[in-house]
């Protein structure tokens, strides 16, 4: 669906290349949630599914983060699910559906998500597309045709996406 007003150019896309089980991922929240409070509306953050095999309740998280999505509280519950790393290590899928719960959401058909796995094309084609790109671990950041790597460290990474969100937004205006 296209929208053909004039009005503003779409903005940036930074793309976050997230697994929901992932210690390194929970370490980038406090990054994500500056950048999304920084650039608001001006930038999209997209969240990409990029399930590590070495994780057993990872490709579930994806899809129970998809269902939240369709829910329309897709960061909300991908920040619960991270702030929760060890316990979902622990419980597994039971703890998908109880955060769900928490968030008001309808835990009901997170479960019958989960069983009937109708977000597994989303997961699955995140995860090919990230490959594609040369993803191997995560977080891994892609703005501006640029792919930073934040699975080896994340010191300095969000200062390398204001810069290259700044000059993406001041080549809008330009």
């Amino acid at each position: 669906m296209s929208d053909s007003s004039p009005a503003r150019p779409a903005a940036p896309v930074l793309d976050v290349w997230c697994e929901l089980q992932c210690p390194d991922c929970h370490t980038a929240l406090d990054d994500l949630r500056a950048l999304r409070a920084r650039y608001g509306d001006r930038l999209e953050v997209r969240l990409r599914h990029f399930p590590l095999e070495k994780h057993k309740h990872a490709f579930a998280a994806a899809q129970a983060a998809e269902e939240a999505v369709a829910q329309g509280m897709g960061w909300p519950y991908a920040e619960a699910v991270l702030g929760r790393v060890a316990e979902l290590d622990r419980k597994g899928e039971p703890l998908l559906v109880e955060v769900a719960g928490e968030l008001g959401l309808d835990a009901e058909e997170f479960d019958t998500a989960l069983v009937d796995g109708r977000h597994i094309l989303i997961v699955d084609a995140d995860q090919a597309e990230g490959k594609a790109i040369g993803v191997t671990g995560t977080p891994t950041y892609v703005i501006g045709g640029e792919r930073l790597d934040g699975g080896k460290s994340q010191e300095g990474l969000r200062e390398r996406v204001e810069e290259i969100a700044d000059r993406l937004l001041g080549e809008q205006r330009g």
